[in-house]
């Protein structure tokens, strides 16, 4: 068996471990995330690999390298899931680690090789996304433990019943001295390399994002007795903005999405009275996110003076871009080469991904392999190919030994 068909077929096996009859769902800290991590646990080991659950619950393999003790080379990704989730999204990753690290047995590395199952990246249960390795980063906020779901059950209480001293989540993080690096293959979670007829990509940078809750208030009145000249419509209002919202991001290249819009009061025969809207926007830099922020508060400002209207807007996430450090992105570039692909294909991530919240602590690049049906991600209709999964296998071994190759030690 072919390391890329063992990677498929594990991933098959833990699209089984999900609290989703007939779909797949594994959060954070539930009876899933234990299952996940004792299978791949013994993955790890069948790979050589000393398997360990942090204090965060993120599962680690570790061999050493010529010597013991060396900063550790971590690869991985995350085993966690969003609802009604693909079967590739973060355990591909980890399995194509796990493969690399098999592949890597007796090699003579001027570092330790880590290979890590992060969790909770997606925030499904939470709303605390990246928690894993913002807890390996040494970046945890203790205020998350007191966090509930959507059954009013405290992460700290989970923590607990999964084994966990919620206390000591914090004792997960890890020394910058302690690592020489992060690398991750994930699947692109867009269309652009379907649409080159690409297979992989280096990434530059992991986006730059902000999100806030906007209100636009007016007045509310009856619709068959307030004049077009008199209505204060929240919800015209806000339908302008939603529009100059896409009109901005195409004309930037960065991408603002409007997922959410509640109206009040909500009548069929009441003109709205206010309207609150989500909007998450996203880009390869922070100059350029904070620009088209500028320009969508200033439109809308303008649109509310307009039609009398009050504009609030509070920020509610903040993100700034993570960009691959120039010695692990060549590193990946070249492992692209060997594959046969002479001029390497690269993308900013339009996606977050732990490689965000590890950048604190080491730096790190990234790997994209092509997924089909449209790039969907985070649906069931996921899917990537066997040979894709190949190329991307002998490209991410060959980073990791071009890591090794560039210098005696790990900088």
């Amino acid at each position: 068996m072919t390391g890329a068909v063992r990677a498929l077929e594990r991933c098959a096996l833990l699209a089984r471990l999900s609290s989703l009859p007939g779909g797949i769902e594994r959060v954070t800290l539930s009876a899933e995330h234990a299952a996940a991590n004792a299978l791949v646990a013994g993955w790890l080991r069948e790979a050589g690999l000393e398997a360990r659950q942090d204090p965060a619950g993120n599962l680690i393999g570790r061999r050493e390298g010529r010597a013991a003790g060396l900063p550790a080379l971590v690869l991985g990704s995350h085993l966690d899931t969003v609802p009604d989730a693909g079967a590739f999204d973060g355990m591909l990753g980890v399995l194509l680690a796990i493969e690399v690290a098999d592949r890597l047995r007796g090699a003579d590395l001027p570092f330790a090789l880590e290979v890590v199952g992060f969790t909770d990246e997606e925030g499904t249960r939470f709303g605390t996304a990246l928690a894993g390795s913002r807890a390996f980063a040494g970046q945890w906020d203790p205020a998350w433990a007191e966090r509930v779901d959507a059954d009013g059950v405290a992460l700290r209480d989970a923590a607990a019943a999964f084994g966990l001293d919620p206390d000591r989540i914090a004792d997960a993080g890890r020394r910058a001295d302690e690592l020489a690096g992060y690398l991750e293959v994930h699947i692109e979670q867009g269309p652009q390399l379907e649409d080159a007829g690409r297979a992989l990509a280096a990434v530059s940078a992991i986006a730059a994002a902000r999100r806030f809750e906007l209100t636009v208030t007016g007045r509310a009145g009856h619709a068959g007795g307030t004049p077009y000249d008199r209505r204060r419509d929240a919800l015209v209002g806000a339908s302008e903005i939603v529009l100059a919202v896409e009109r901005i991001a195409r004309e930037t290249g960065t991408i603002g999405t409007v997922g959410r819009i509640a109206v009040e009061p909500g009548g069929v025969n009441v003109v709205p009275g206010a309207a609150r809207l989500s909007l998450d926007l996203r880009a390869e830099t922070d100059a350029r996110r904070d620009e088209v922020w500028q320009r969508i508060d200033g439109f809308a400002r303008e649109v509310c003076g307009r039609r009398g209207l009050r504009w609030e807007a509070a920020e509610t996430y903040r993100a700034d871009a993570a960009v691959c450090d120039p010695r692990l992105r060549a590193a990946v570039e070249a492992g692209i080469r060997t594959t046969g692909d002479a001029d390497p294909f690269v993308l900013w991530s339009r996606a977050g991904h732990d490689g965000l919240a590890v950048s604190a602590a080491t730096p790190f690049a990234m790997l994209f392999l092509r997924c089909g049906n449209g790039g969907v991600s985070h649906a069931p209709e996921e899917t990537v190919t066997a040979g894709d999964v190949a190329v991307a296998l002998d490209a991410f071994e060959a980073a990791v030994r071009a890591v090794a190759a560039s210098g005696p030690e790990p900088r």
